[in-house]
């Protein structure tokens, strides 16, 4: 009986925090139906017309084109850059695998604005200071280590007799990761795209750095949206991205299996 309550205490106070760090999410999405644009909640009265009015909005278009692009660049930068990374871990071992682990993750302890700035001062000189491939660069260096970390878990439980013995019957070692060991670690690799993308989609810092006019991300335009005042906007197109971000764990989950996609990764 104690046991039964403890149980269910844990479950209320999780889903309490839950609701918790939900709530500002929420507070969003309502503010994106509301009819007046004044942007308050709740919502005085509920409108989709501010979805319509996004369609004519060309800056706001573009910026979520642009989020788009950079993340999915990012997202197959990092994922090269990571699991390239973490089958070259396997290599090492004892204090060796551990000082290239903690080169790897050390862009993560750097604040965004010193990245930008160092980036933006190297990047000016080759005149590629506002382009995308400038940004992609820049959310790479935070993505990597994440995915990096995410894959090198994945490997760490995976059995690579095989993989060795794939390639025993002679397969490549590329035919032997395609067809052996990627199947079985599908759902790390997901989940690490996945991080790496969500990842992109949100970072402001290097982004206000690095992006010019045409290449402002949806972060950075908000942000100089609100400087003018309130815009029903922002909400409209942060609701939008967060309903992409739920469809891509969906996709994930139905992919990869939901208990598999929460454990194994």
């Amino acid at each position: 009986m104690r046991k039964r309550i403890g149980t269910w205490l844990f479950r209320v106070v999780v889903g309490l925090l839950v609701l918790f760090l939900s709530l500002p999410l929420l507070i969003v999405v309502a503010t994106a139906f509301d009819a007046s644009g004044a942007v308050v909640f709740p919502p005085e009265q509920f409108s989709v017309q501010w979805f319509g009015a996004l369609l004519e909005r060309p800056t706001w278009i573009r910026s979520v084109l642009n989020s788009l692009f950079i993340a999915g660049g990012t997202t197959v930068v990092s994922m090269i850059v990571g699991v390239a990374a973490a089958l070259g871990v396997r290599r090492f071992s004892g204090g060796g695998r551990t000082a290239v682990v903690g080169l790897t993750v050390l862009p993560l302890f750097v604040p965004g604005i010193v990245i930008g700035i160092v980036l933006l001062t190297f990047f000016s000189r080759f005149g590629l200071q506002q382009s995308y491939f400038a940004v992609v660069v820049a959310h790479s260096l935070w993505a990597t280590p994440l995915t990096f970390s995410i894959v090198q878990a994945s490997f760490a439980r995976f059995d690579w007799q095989v993989a060795e013995a794939a390639q025993d019957l002679g397969a490549t070692p590329r035919r032997a990761f395609l067809a052996v060991v990627a199947p079985n670690v599908r759902a790390g690799l997901v989940v690490a795209a996945l991080v790496a993308f969500v990842v992109s989609l949100q970072e402001f810092i290097m982004a206000l750095f690095l992006s010019g006019p045409d290449t402002r991300t949806v972060p950075v335009q908000a942000w100089n949206s609100l400087r003018q005042g309130l815009d029903p906007l922002v909400s409209v197109v942060s609701t939008l991205l967060l309903v992409a971000v739920v469809v891509l764990i969906l996709a994930g989950s139905v992919l990869v299996g939901l208990d598999r996609l929460a454990t194994d990764a």
